[in-house]
Protein backbone atom coordinates (compact mmCIF):
# COMPACT_ATOMS: atom_id res chain seq x y z
CA UNK A 1 0.00 0.00 0.00
CA UNK A 2 0.96 3.66 -0.11
CA UNK A 3 2.39 4.52 3.30
CA UNK A 4 1.65 8.23 3.18
CA UNK A 5 -2.09 7.77 2.59
CA UNK A 6 -2.70 4.33 4.13
CA UNK A 7 -3.83 2.89 0.82
CA UNK A 8 -4.20 -0.85 0.23
CA UNK A 9 -2.91 -2.84 -2.72
CA UNK A 10 -5.00 -5.56 -4.36
CA UNK A 11 -3.10 -8.59 -3.09
CA UNK A 12 -5.30 -10.98 -5.04
CA UNK A 13 -4.18 -9.54 -8.38
CA UNK A 14 -0.59 -8.80 -7.39
CA UNK A 15 -0.22 -12.31 -5.98
CA UNK A 16 -1.10 -13.88 -9.32
CA UNK A 17 1.42 -11.69 -11.15
CA UNK A 18 4.17 -12.47 -8.62
CA UNK A 19 3.52 -16.20 -8.89
CA UNK A 20 3.58 -16.06 -12.68
CA UNK A 21 6.90 -14.20 -12.68
CA UNK A 22 8.45 -16.00 -9.71
CA UNK A 23 8.68 -12.81 -7.63
CA UNK A 24 8.73 -12.81 -3.82
CA UNK A 25 5.60 -11.07 -2.54
CA UNK A 26 6.08 -9.36 0.82
CA UNK A 27 3.15 -7.63 2.50
CA UNK A 28 4.25 -4.75 4.72
CA UNK A 29 1.20 -4.04 6.88
CA UNK A 30 3.30 -2.08 9.37
CA UNK A 31 0.54 0.23 10.61
CA UNK A 32 -2.78 -1.10 9.32
CA UNK A 33 -2.01 -4.75 10.08
CA UNK A 34 -3.19 -4.28 13.66
CA UNK A 35 -6.70 -3.53 12.37
CA UNK A 36 -7.02 -7.05 11.02
CA UNK A 37 -7.82 -8.28 14.53
CA UNK A 38 -11.24 -6.78 13.72
CA UNK A 39 -13.13 -9.09 11.32
CA UNK A 40 -14.81 -6.21 9.49
CA UNK A 41 -11.48 -4.96 8.11
CA UNK A 42 -10.10 -8.27 6.88
CA UNK A 43 -11.56 -7.75 3.43
CA UNK A 44 -8.66 -5.35 2.89
CA UNK A 45 -6.20 -8.25 3.06
CA UNK A 46 -8.01 -10.48 0.56
CA UNK A 47 -5.41 -12.55 -1.26
CA UNK A 48 -2.87 -12.43 1.58
CA UNK A 49 -2.50 -16.20 1.33
CA UNK A 50 -0.63 -15.57 -1.95
CA UNK A 51 2.09 -13.65 -0.10
CA UNK A 52 5.45 -15.21 0.74
CA UNK A 53 5.86 -13.07 3.83
CA UNK A 54 3.77 -10.71 5.95
CA UNK A 55 4.66 -8.36 8.74
CA UNK A 56 3.07 -5.70 10.92
CA UNK A 57 4.27 -3.56 13.82
CA UNK A 58 2.35 -3.98 17.09
CA UNK A 59 4.25 -0.92 18.35
CA UNK A 60 2.38 1.26 15.86
CA UNK A 61 -1.24 0.53 16.73
CA UNK A 62 -1.49 -2.33 19.18
CA UNK A 63 -0.34 -0.58 22.35
CA UNK A 64 3.10 -2.21 22.46
CA UNK A 65 6.09 0.03 23.10
CA UNK A 66 8.78 0.44 20.43
CA UNK A 67 10.13 -1.71 18.88
CA UNK A 68 8.05 -4.77 18.09
CA UNK A 69 7.39 -6.31 14.67
CA UNK A 70 5.62 -9.57 13.91
CA UNK A 71 6.53 -11.50 10.79
CA UNK A 72 5.14 -14.59 9.11
CA UNK A 73 6.86 -16.63 6.40
CA UNK A 74 5.20 -19.14 4.10
CA UNK A 75 8.45 -21.07 3.77
CA UNK A 76 10.95 -20.17 6.53
CA UNK A 77 13.60 -22.36 4.90
CA UNK A 78 13.97 -19.79 2.11
CA UNK A 79 15.04 -17.19 4.67
CA UNK A 80 17.15 -19.66 6.63
CA UNK A 81 19.02 -20.73 3.50
CA UNK A 82 19.80 -17.08 2.72
CA UNK A 83 20.97 -16.02 6.19
CA UNK A 84 22.41 -19.25 7.58
CA UNK A 85 25.91 -18.80 8.95
CA UNK A 86 27.09 -21.95 10.69
CA UNK A 87 30.73 -21.84 11.80
CA UNK A 88 31.88 -24.68 14.03
CA UNK A 89 31.80 -22.59 17.22
CA UNK A 90 28.05 -21.99 16.77
CA UNK A 91 27.08 -25.63 16.22
CA UNK A 92 25.31 -27.60 18.98
CA UNK A 93 23.72 -31.00 19.55
CA UNK A 94 20.11 -29.75 19.31
CA UNK A 95 20.61 -28.07 15.96
CA UNK A 96 17.50 -28.26 13.77
CA UNK A 97 15.15 -29.42 16.53
CA UNK A 98 13.63 -25.93 16.96
CA UNK A 99 13.61 -22.67 14.98
CA UNK A 100 16.89 -20.82 15.41
CA UNK A 101 16.07 -17.18 14.80
CA UNK A 102 19.64 -16.13 14.19
CA UNK A 103 19.09 -17.70 10.77
CA UNK A 104 16.17 -15.32 10.13
CA UNK A 105 18.23 -12.12 10.25
CA UNK A 106 21.67 -10.61 9.78
CA UNK A 107 22.62 -10.26 13.50
CA UNK A 108 23.19 -13.46 15.48
CA UNK A 109 21.40 -12.21 18.60
CA UNK A 110 18.09 -10.54 19.28
CA UNK A 111 16.25 -9.00 22.22
CA UNK A 112 13.23 -10.71 23.80
CA UNK A 113 10.64 -8.49 22.11
CA UNK A 114 7.90 -11.12 22.28
CA UNK A 115 7.45 -10.74 26.05
CA UNK A 116 6.05 -7.20 25.92
CA UNK A 117 3.62 -8.24 23.18
CA UNK A 118 2.48 -11.15 25.35
CA UNK A 119 1.93 -8.74 28.27
CA UNK A 120 -0.33 -6.52 26.13
CA UNK A 121 -2.33 -9.47 24.80
CA UNK A 122 -2.85 -10.82 28.32
CA UNK A 123 -3.61 -7.42 29.88
CA UNK A 124 -6.06 -6.11 27.26
CA UNK A 125 -7.43 -9.22 25.58
CA UNK A 126 -8.83 -9.33 22.06
CA UNK A 127 -12.05 -7.43 22.81
CA UNK A 128 -10.32 -4.42 24.34
CA UNK A 129 -7.73 -4.30 21.56
CA UNK A 130 -10.56 -4.35 19.03
CA UNK A 131 -12.28 -1.50 20.89
CA UNK A 132 -9.03 0.47 20.75
CA UNK A 133 -8.76 0.05 16.95
CA UNK A 134 -12.44 0.76 16.30
CA UNK A 135 -12.38 3.87 18.47
CA UNK A 136 -9.46 5.36 16.52
CA UNK A 137 -11.16 4.66 13.20
CA UNK A 138 -14.39 6.24 14.46
CA UNK A 139 -12.44 9.34 15.56
CA UNK A 140 -10.83 9.53 12.12
CA UNK A 141 -14.27 9.45 10.50
CA UNK A 142 -15.40 12.22 12.85
CA UNK A 143 -12.55 14.44 11.65
CA UNK A 144 -13.38 13.47 8.06
CA UNK A 145 -17.00 14.54 8.64
CA UNK A 146 -15.90 17.92 10.02
CA UNK A 147 -13.71 18.47 6.95
CA UNK A 148 -16.47 17.59 4.53
CA UNK A 149 -18.86 19.99 6.25
CA UNK A 150 -16.51 22.87 5.39
CA UNK A 151 -16.63 23.51 1.66
CA UNK A 152 -13.13 24.98 1.72
CA UNK A 153 -11.61 21.55 2.42
CA UNK A 154 -11.44 18.24 0.62
CA UNK A 155 -10.51 14.70 1.67
CA UNK A 156 -7.65 13.56 -0.52
CA UNK A 157 -7.76 9.79 0.08
CA UNK A 158 -10.45 7.45 1.36
CA UNK A 159 -10.44 7.17 5.15
CA UNK A 160 -10.23 3.49 6.09
CA UNK A 161 -8.07 3.49 9.22
CA UNK A 162 -7.05 6.09 11.80
CA UNK A 163 -5.48 8.43 9.26
CA UNK A 164 -7.17 11.37 7.53
CA UNK A 165 -5.54 12.91 4.45
CA UNK A 166 -7.03 16.33 3.76
CA UNK A 167 -6.23 19.69 2.20
CA UNK A 168 -7.58 23.11 1.44
CA UNK A 169 -8.99 23.26 -2.07
CA UNK A 170 -6.47 25.12 -4.17
CA UNK A 171 -2.77 25.01 -4.87
CA UNK A 172 0.03 23.33 -2.93
CA UNK A 173 1.43 26.61 -1.63
CA UNK A 174 -1.69 27.45 0.35
CA UNK A 175 -1.58 24.03 2.00
CA UNK A 176 2.09 24.39 2.83
CA UNK A 177 1.26 27.68 4.53
CA UNK A 178 -1.63 26.02 6.37
CA UNK A 179 0.72 23.38 7.77
CA UNK A 180 3.25 26.02 8.87
CA UNK A 181 0.57 27.93 10.75
CA UNK A 182 -0.94 24.87 12.42
CA UNK A 183 2.38 23.48 13.62
CA UNK A 184 3.66 26.94 14.49
CA UNK A 185 0.90 27.37 17.05
CA UNK A 186 2.18 24.32 18.93
CA UNK A 187 -1.25 22.95 19.88
CA UNK A 188 -1.32 20.00 17.47
CA UNK A 189 1.23 18.57 15.07
CA UNK A 190 0.48 17.44 11.53
CA UNK A 191 2.80 16.05 8.87
CA UNK A 192 2.44 16.49 5.11
CA UNK A 193 2.80 14.21 2.15
CA UNK A 194 2.50 14.42 -1.60
CA UNK A 195 1.01 12.05 -4.18
CA UNK A 196 1.11 12.85 -7.91
CA UNK A 197 2.55 16.25 -6.96
CA UNK A 198 -0.53 17.08 -4.86
CA UNK A 199 0.42 18.29 -1.37
CA UNK A 200 -1.85 17.33 1.52
CA UNK A 201 -1.92 17.19 5.32
CA UNK A 202 -2.23 14.08 7.46
CA UNK A 203 -4.03 13.82 10.79
CA UNK A 204 -3.15 10.55 12.54
CA UNK A 205 -5.09 9.27 15.54
CA UNK A 206 -2.37 7.65 17.63
CA UNK A 207 -2.89 8.01 21.36
CA UNK A 208 -4.94 5.65 23.49
CA UNK A 209 -6.06 8.77 25.37
CA UNK A 210 -7.61 10.43 22.30
CA UNK A 211 -11.28 11.39 22.68
CA UNK A 212 -13.89 13.19 20.57
CA UNK A 213 -13.00 16.44 22.33
CA UNK A 214 -9.44 16.14 20.99
CA UNK A 215 -10.77 15.78 17.45
CA UNK A 216 -12.93 18.88 17.82
CA UNK A 217 -9.97 20.79 19.29
CA UNK A 218 -7.79 19.67 16.38
CA UNK A 219 -10.42 20.73 13.87
CA UNK A 220 -10.71 24.16 15.49
CA UNK A 221 -6.94 24.58 15.13
CA UNK A 222 -7.13 23.63 11.46
CA UNK A 223 -10.17 25.78 10.78
CA UNK A 224 -8.89 28.90 12.53
CA UNK A 225 -5.53 28.61 10.74
CA UNK A 226 -7.42 28.39 7.45
CA UNK A 227 -9.48 31.44 8.44
CA UNK A 228 -6.27 33.45 8.89
CA UNK A 229 -4.89 32.41 5.51
CA UNK A 230 -8.09 32.97 3.56
CA UNK A 231 -9.13 36.19 5.29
Amino acid sequence: GTTSSCAFDCLDEIGDVCKERDVWLHVDAAYAGSAFICPEYRYLMKGVEKADSFNFNPHKWMLVNFDCSAMWLKQPRWIVDAFNVDPLYLKHDQQGSAPDYRHWQIPLGRRFRALKLWFVLRLYGIENLQKHIRKHIALAHLFEKLCLEDERFEIYEEVTMGLVCFRLKGNNEINEELLRRINGRGKIHLVPSKIDEVYFLRLAICSRFSEESDIHTSWEEVKSSADEILA
